[in-house]
């Protein structure tokens, strides 16, 4: 009989030495398929300089959600894109497509504003 009143012992045990062991890994949370966005900045946040068309400095400004890092970028990418043709033209530089990006200024303006749709905005301004 000794070993019947072992039973229930041996049984509680097994049953309960699946409680101490580490759950099953929970599936990992499905990646966004946007990029996260950036922080929002104030409106004009300045972000440095860059060489625009034929070397000319301007200073990079940022708004709302979109952080130094990428204005700086963006505003790069169009001065790099910009034919001599679009930088002189009459009705001023632009459009020119940078992404998700469109920039352009007017002609002889000394502001160039680049935005997206979702009203994301970066300018530079000639020094």
């Amino acid at each position: 009989m000794k070993s019947l009143s072992a039973l229930p012992a041996a049984v509680a045990v097994v049953l309960l030495s699946g409680c101490g062991a580490d759950p099953a890994p929970s599936a990992a949370p499905a990646p966004s398929s946007a990029a996260p966005a950036a922080e929002q900045v104030p409106p004009g946040t300045p972000c440095g300089e860059i060489a625009g068309f034929q070397g000319a400095k301007n200073k990079v400004f940022a708004h709302g959600k979109t952080d130094c890092a990428e204005a700086t970028q963006v505003l790069t990418d169009y001065f790099t894109k910009l034919t001599p043709a679009e930088a002189t033209s009459p009705q001023g530089p632009g459009p020119v497509v940078i992404g998700a990006w469109t920039c352009g200024s007017g002609p002889n303006d000394p502001v160039t504003t680049c935005s997206t749709e979702d009203e994301r905005q970066v300018e530079a301004k000639r020094s």
